[in-house]
């Protein structure tokens, strides 16, 4: 039964939504969205050292000759995302940030899954997916952009 895992997953959500927030935060409050995130992004870097040397063994790196070298953008393009979200959220507030946000991972999960992309079961998109998505999207409209006083 996966369903332990959704709820890990929403708690994961939670957490992510208050560690950008902070993020966000900390931005602000020295006036500088770049160097904020910097910051967080070094502690980040060295908290996964630390927690990268819980595990390691000799050769654990061996496999890396075999990873695709597009794949280790991956880090760069977490970093860029993250100084983006703390310089957005400011900008336009938690609440339309975090609903747009994951109305862009559900219709990126949708189509990696559909073609299989970087291992992901395939999942073909249906029809009731496609009508799912398209309620997602008005859903976050009137979530974030429709005013509660017009």
């Amino acid at each position: 039964m996966k369903v332990p895992f959704y709820f890990f997953t929403i708690f994961l959500g939670i957490i992510l939504a208050v560690h950008l927030s902070m993020n966000g935060k900390v931005g602000s409050a020295i006036g500088n969205p770049r160097v904020g995130n910097a910051v967080f992004w070094c502690i980040g870097a060295l908290t996964a050292v630390l927690i990268g040397l819980t595990g390691w063994r000799s050769g654990v790196l061996s496999g890396l000759k075999d990873v695709h070298p597009l794949l280790l953008t991956a880090g760069a393009m977490g970093a860029c995302l993250v100084f983006a979200i703390a310089w957005l959220l400011p900008q336009v507030g938690a609440r339309a940030m975090f609903i747009t946000l994951i109305a862009g991972q559900v219709l990126g999960g949708m189509i990696l899954s559909h073609f299989g992309w970087l291992g992901s079961p395939v999942q073909r998109i249906s029809i009731p997916n496609l009508v799912g998505a398209v309620v997602m999207i008005c859903g976050v409209v009137l979530a974030t952009y429709v005013r509660a006083d017009a």
